[in-house]
């Protein structure tokens, strides 16, 4: 049996999998080769060549049109938001992340959304990556005031706007806080058609010295602290990256009770009509 059947394996054994019944082999599998790498278990070689840590494979660029589009919001509306799930509209979604946002693009492990929000005449606007939330982040923590038991349960729950992109050719005012609103308004829906459950909470890190967070502050989002710098799963004792500014946007009135797991989340999808 290779490594991928065995984290299958391992899934179905421990019921491992999302609120939708999909088997989360991949977490699985990392923590099979963390485990083989402390000598805990003794893993078969792989059967094909691994994805290096730490070595970024970039996806392929493709050629966008850039001619610039400066004009009023009202000219490009209707906008709209689709999703970015496979295909064309998938391979442009990295694309475009990876030539013009700061970070570049980098796989999705785990739960995470992609919205791509396009104008009147179909004209790519702005992209939005959504994924998982920050495992431990004390200022955030303190703000939703949970327990590590409760955050263990309840992070499923929040999501993180990792990446927000609006290439540099398109400049119209009011254009990042209409987009946030449109998703805010549709990504718990979204999120509980693909996954099985809704979202109470969006969450969003801004790089001190570099961005200010006015988009984020003008479309309502709290300012709830700032990160340690120890990074995204806080694995570290010392500072190793940049600090960042911790933005919070609720999605419900009850967000910290749903969080903590003391009050009941009801779904947002429509049951199928009975025949």
């Amino acid at each position: 049996m290779g490594r991928t059947a065995l984290s299958r394996e391992v899934c179905v054994m421990l019921e491992w999998q999302s609120p939708s019944g999909t088997l989360k082999d991949i977490a699985c599998r990392d923590m099979l080769r963390a485990l083989d790498k402390i000598g805990a278990i003794c893993l078969p070689p792989p059967q094909k060549q691994s994805r290096t840590t730490g070595v970024r494979h970039p996806p392929k660029h493709l050629k966008h049109n850039m001619e610039p589009v400066v004009c009023t919001l009202g000219q490009l509306a209707p906008i709209r938001l689709e999703l970015a799930e496979k295909g064309d509209a998938l391979a442009e979604f990295k694309s475009l992340i990876d030539q013009f946002h700061y970070l570049g693009y980098d796989r999705t492990v785990g739960e995470n959304i992609k919205y791509v929000a396009r104008g009147r005449n179909g004209e790519i606007l702005a992209l939005l990556l959504f994924g998982s939330a920050a495992w431990s982040c004390a200022d955030r923590d303190a703000y939703i005031g949970w327990s590590k038991e409760q955050r263990s349960a309840g992070l499923q729950y929040m999501t993180n706007n990792t990446r927000f992109l609006i290439p540099q050719y398109i400049r119209v005012p009011c254009l990042a806080s209409h987009v946030l609103s449109l998703a805010e308004r549709r990504i718990s829906r979204d999120w509980e058609t693909k996954y099985g459950h809704p979202l109470a909470a969006i969450e969003t890190f801004v790089e001190q010295g570099r961005f200010r967070g006015t988009v984020y502050q003008s479309a309502n989002w709290l300012l709830v602290g700032s990160t340690s710098g120890r990074g995204r799963d806080g694995g570290h004792n010392n500072a190793i990256l940049s600090i960042k500014d911790i933005y919070l946007r609720p999605l419900c009135r009850r967000f910290r009770e749903i969080l903590k797991g003391e009050r009941q989340f009801r779904s947002q999808v429509l049951p199928a009509a009975s025949k």
